[in-house]
């Protein structure tokens, strides 16, 4: 098992507090709106590594996944230096994919997504709460695969489909489009919108009332709700991640 004050500040892009069993994960940079990056040790592996730890953390009543500032994360870091995209990468980039996504299925209290702004980056991530909560100018839409030449099959080929029924998922990942709160929250992905300002309050009642509830049965409920996608992830993730990664190899020189 995990104890929370071992692995609470070990990582650099997710903030972890915790108040009378309701643990806030925060994504974030420098403590402003968080950007995505696929380098060794960014957050692509750091948010699975501690998904992992709160699963085996039993302190944990309760899991709020927000993000820091106005968005949840709608921009991706190009600054680093760029890993040569062979084998040796798309071999981390599998292990670190499939830990992402398995990782936060395997956290077997309640999760409470609180989207504080356009959720453009992994936005399954978020999608994936039990309970979702919108601010009101929030926006979904995948703008890291095929707006950019990239498959998206690293796990949103799963979750989205799944979410918006087949055409609209497919329409979603292949064109970048967005839905904006109200649309999610009619088309089932969201259950509440609120004013931006009150977001977080409204995440933190909400979880304050279900920390009251039976631990077994809270566990026991998340456990069984999300057995459907568990399989999915677990007969698909690794077969788009391999998806993703041949489509990315460049292709040989022509003689």
């Amino acid at each position: 098992m995990a104890r929370f004050e071992d692995y609470k500040d070990r990582f650099k892009y997710v903030r972890l507090e915790r108040q009378d069993g309701i643990l806030e994960v925060t994504i974030h940079r420098d403590g402003g709106s968080a950007l995505w990056e696929a380098g060794e040790g960014g957050i692509h592996d750091q948010l699975g590594e501690a998904f992992y730890l709160i699963g085996r953390d039993r302190k944990t009543k309760v899991m709020i996944l927000t993000g820091a500032g106005e968005s949840f994360c709608e921009g991706m870091d190009q600054s680093g230096p760029r890993a040569e995209m062979g084998p040796d990468f798309w071999d981390r980039i599998l292990k670190e994919g499939k830990d992402l996504l398995t990782n936060l299925l395997e956290i077997d209290v309640p999760i409470i997504g609180a989207v504080n702004g356009n959720a453009y980056i992994h936005a399954e991530l978020v999608a994936l709460s039990d309970i979702v909560i919108a601010a009101d100018d929030a926006r979904f839409a995948d703008k890291t695969h095929a707006i950019y030449g990239v498959t998206p099959s690293d796990g949103v080929h799963v979750v989205w489909p799944m979410l918006l029924g087949p055409n609209r998922g497919r329409h979603f990942l292949l064109t970048g489009a967005e839905i904006d709160a109200a649309e999610a929250q009619r088309l089932g992905v969201v259950a509440e919108v609120v004013p931006k300002a009150q977001l977080r309050e409204r995440a933190w009642a909400v979880a304050r009332d279900l920390a009251k509830k039976p631990q077994l049965m809270l566990r026991y409920t998340r456990l069984s709700t999300t057995l459907e996608l568990k399989r999915r992830l677990l007969s698909d993730l690794g077969y788009g991640l391999a998806l993703e990664g041949l489509a990315a190899m460049p292709s040989p020189k022509q003689t």
